[in-house]
């Protein structure tokens, strides 16, 4: 199978949106590869999972799945048979009965995290200084007001109910350890991708190297898109 001929579909994390990919996806685009990023609505993890689902749908062929932060547990829980290779990028990746707020609550949070509470609607929201303070701290002011601009709210039930078997223990899988996360810390990215059996690549990144360093994140993805075509 052709490299060119390896889907990438890729999903974004909690407080942001399909354009936090834009740099990942030219660059892929340049290269000939067929790039989908997925609108996760943010509501559920089930919602989630079939969102991702329908943008599976889209493409023909094998697919190299992508997930930031918390998107690491949805595309786990896919049960597509077009997905040939998965890439945590400073994800979560739960095992089977764990929740997403398990493994990210695992140890003390760094002391530049924010302290997350759901709103008035039951969403919980980033607040603005922890773009810069956590969630992006590498990146240009320009940057920054986008991602507080765009930012989409989390539902409790994307992180509070128990995940099923993750996929990562039947396909291959990538692990981008981000040496310079506030929000997961970097203590708790190997060991997911230890017990997970990931091939890991660790930078001195930080939470949104989508963003910061999307050259890094590109690097790893073609690592799997290798991997699927030969």
């Amino acid at each position: 199978m052709a490299a060119n001929n390896v889907n990438v579909v890729l999903a974004h994390g909690a407080w942001a949106d399909g354009s936090s990919w834009a740099r990942v996806i030219t660059a892929l685009k340049s290269e000939g590869v067929n790039v989908v990023a997925a609108p996760l609505p943010l509501t559920s993890l089930a919602d989630d999972v079939a969102a991702l689902d329908r943008s599976l749908a889209r493409v023909e062929g094998a697919a190299v799945l992508v997930g930031h932060a918390y998107a690491g547990a949805v595309i786990a829980e896919t049960r597509s048979k077009q997905v040939k290779a998965l890439v945590y990028v400073t994800a979560l990746a739960p095992d089977e009965g764990e929740k997403v707020a398990d493994v990210f609550y695992r140890v003390a949070p760094h002391p530049n995290a924010p302290k997350l509470a759901p709103d008035d609607h039951g969403l919980i929201w980033l607040p603005d200084d922890a773009f810069k303070n956590a969630f992006a701290p590498h990146a240009s002011a320009e940057d920054l007001a986008v991602l507080s601009a765009v930012q989409r709210p989390i539902s409790p039930a994307c992180i509070t109910v128990p995940v099923k078997r993750p996929l990562w223990k039947d396909v291959p899988s990538w692990f981008l350890v981000a040496e310079d996360d506030r929000m997961i810390l970097p203590e708790t990215q190997r060991f997911m991708a230890e017990r997970m059996k990931a091939k890991v690549r660790a930078h001195a990144v930080d939470h949104t190297p989508l963003v910061t360093a999307p050259a890094v994140v590109v690097d790893i993805i073609r690592e799997a898109i290798r991997s699927v075509a030969e």
